[in-house]
């Protein structure tokens, strides 16, 4: 199985503040950060709000512009290419994003949503094939072509969800980002939705990396996960029956209830506060909520590490 996406060391950091009595503050929204996604797998990428999930999938696709690393599509780096090369290249790599309601200019027709990366790709279609691959595309996610000259606030959050997975289907990508693509919709339209991304994973040999605050879906829906906790990978579970070795990883999936009341149990919250990301402290990140926290977590910050299994960033791993 080839290597379709490599990502070494990525860092990303934001600075606010700066002024007369403001002084410049800096915030590493992604830390270095290192893995691989295999050509047909599906990652997941799962944290709590704020952990630097959705900056990661910007990285990814260089929409925004790393502080340093490396990332490398199919051994091309994306950091060395001028626009035009990078351009070309995002054709095999687009994202879904979050929030279907405002990811489609309310301007547009569906049809011009539909079309809008062969204008950007300068495909040059003409009206019956563009006519053509509107309908194709509104087929393959399940959408009558009818819905082409409809308005975005004409379709539920479903259907306007289903437009934004037939855009980035456009130019037969090869990765798709998705950004908790279900993270807005009612329960029974989250599991239409997913059930599409699985026909398509199936059908269009896709490769995903799926974000998600939900682990009990990730789960279900993903191949390997990476944990994350203010900006870092904290493990890197190969598959999703691998026993947590994090504490925080523990803690999430504990959080996941099952609707058997058999199954049931006490959860034990987490105590004290998540670090502020502008003043992060020098050891481990999470030690202040951990309950194994020792006094060298505290000072020395762990590396990802697969000694003893699979990789973790623990001194003292489960």
């Amino acid at each position: 199985m080839t290597t379709l996406l490599d990502v070494k060391n990525l860092s990303k950091q934001f600075t606010s503040g700066g002024g007369l009595f403001r002084p410049v503050r800096s915030m590493h929204a992604v830390n270095d950060v290192s893995f691989s996604v295999k050509a047909g797998r599906v990652v997941g990428v799962v944290g709590e709000s704020g952990c630097g999930k959705s900056t990661l999938a910007r990285l990814v696709l260089r929409l925004i512009e790393p502080s340093s690393g490396t990332v490398q599509f199919e051994g091309i780096d994306l950091l060395a290419l001028k626009a035009k090369p990078l351009r070309a290249l995002r054709a095999r790599m687009q994202m879904v994003f979050q929030d279907p309601y405002s990811a489609i200019d309310p301007r547009f027709t569906i049809r011009d949503a539909v079309t809008e990366p062969f204008k950007v790709q300068s495909a040059g279609l003409t009206s019956k094939q563009t006519n053509d691959k509107v309908a194709e595309l509104l087929s393959v996610v399940g959408l009558s072509d009818q819905l082409a000259k409809s308005y975005p606030h004409q379709l539920s959050g479903g259907q306007k969800q289903r437009v934004g997975i037939a855009r980035a289907l456009a130019l037969n990508p090869d990765l798709l980002v998705l950004d908790e693509p279900t993270a807005s919709l009612d329960v029974s339209v989250q599991a239409q939705i997913i059930s599409l991304l699985e026909k398509l994973r199936d059908e269009l040999n896709l490769t995903y990396i799926f974000i998600s605050h939900d682990l009990s879906l990730v789960k279900y829906f993903c191949d390997e996960i990476l944990v994350m906790y203010l900006g870092r990978v904290v493990e890197a579970l190969p598959d999703t029956r691998a026993p947590a070795r994090h504490p925080y990883t523990r803690t999430l999936l504990d959080s996941t209830f099952d609707p058997d009341p058999k199954s049931r149990r006490t959860i034990e919250p987490l105590a004290g506060e998540v670090p502020s990301p502008f003043d992060l402290p020098s050891g481990c990140v999470f030690a202040a909520r951990c309950s194994k926290a020792t006094e060298k977590c505290r000072s020395q910050l762990p590396v990802l590490t697969a000694e003893g299994g699979h990789p973790v960033a623990c001194h003292n791993p489960l």
